[in-house]
């Protein structure tokens, strides 16, 4: 075990080292003037020289980046050049507010979804299979953005029931929070239902009917242990992308998380906010990948480590 959680780890430090350098890379590309930002854009030449060479700008670019390294590790994602604030601040800040929706969210999706693939898997055939399973399809196919805009039009316009946006309390999480959870909760029941139509087929399953268990014990106590397992995964992966901030829902209902924090940071070239709403977002995956991968082997005994190399 030891060995194997080093190995992931490893790999993790160099998909997160990968992320910073790209995204290093990548902030050189940005038409934006990190002097010019800070300083306005009728500083004097040498007000402007003066702010690059305090930020090292000045410096080459390796030397630049081993700086950014070296302060990342520390915890420091550097200065933002619009307010003017910590990065690792301003994430920490955002950070309870995403929180709150990604695992409100992910709950939901998972009751919804689980409760639609058990449903469709139990009536297979039937119409009502055919019915759950075209809703699923339905879900996830729906944009992000148009969904949560119709929302906040119906139950904040029309109805006057929730908030038209912010975080002003629970009514407040409902809407977003519905939003996000309904695209996975068709997923999840789509893979659930795909799962529990091959275990409810397999020989274990026909021996437990034969020994006289019911319809639904077979479903809860036998097929579902083996079909869970998937979501797991996804689960775990899709919180880990939602405590990174989904953009387009916090932007939509103007949602004071990491997302927004992200989309602020874009509109505004504000290249330090960029490169550590992104460094954090990676971290976020790594972690996750991680710890799914322990729990999938705990859950499961016959997965050994040997196959999860």
């Amino acid at each position: 075990m030891l060995a194997y959680l080093t190995r992931r780890i490893a790999f993790g430090a160099v998909v997160l080292m990968g992320t910073s350098l790209i995204t290093f890379a990548v902030a050189f590309l940005v038409p934006a003037d990190p002097a010019v930002t800070l300083a306005g854009a009728k500083a004097d030449p040498q007000t402007l020289a003066t702010i690059r060479r305090e930020m090292g700008l000045d410096k080459p670019i390796y030397v630049q980046y081993g700086l950014y390294l070296g302060r990342a590790l520390h915890g420091d994602l550097g200065r933002s050049y619009i307010r003017r604030e910590s990065v690792s601040a301003l994430i920490e800040e955002r950070l309870p507010a995403t929180a709150i929706l990604a695992v409100t969210a992910i709950v939901l999706s998972l009751i919804l979804g689980i409760a639609m693939g058990v449903i469709a898997a139990a009536n297979r055939g039937r119409a009502l299979d055919h019915a759950l399973l075209f809703t699923s399809l339905a879900l996830v196919s729906i944009p992000v953005f148009w969904l949560g805009t119709m929302l906040l039009i119906a139950g904040g316009l029309y109805l006057r029931s929730f908030p038209l946006g912010g975080l002003s309390g629970p009514r407040s999480l409902v809407l977003p929070a519905i939003t996000l959870a309904l695209g996975s909760a068709g997923y999840y029941s789509r893979i659930l239902h795909t799962n529990l139509t091959e275990a409810l087929d397999q020989d274990y399953v026909r021996t437990a009917r034969s020994k006289g268990v019911s319809r639904t014990g077979v479903m809860l106590h036998h097929a579902m242990a083996n079909a869970l397992l998937p979501l797991v995964t996804l689960a775990g992966l899709d919180l880990a992308g939602m405590l990174s901030g989904v953009v387009l829902t916090e932007t939509v209902f103007n949602w004071p998380g990491i997302g927004r924090l992200a989309y602020e940071a874009v509109f505004n070239l504000d290249v330090p906010l960029i490169m550590g709403t992104v460094l954090f977002s990676a971290l976020l995956i790594v972690v996750a990948n991680l710890v799914v991968d322990i729990v999938y082997i705990w859950l499961d005994p016959r997965i050994s480590l040997a196959e999860t190399r």
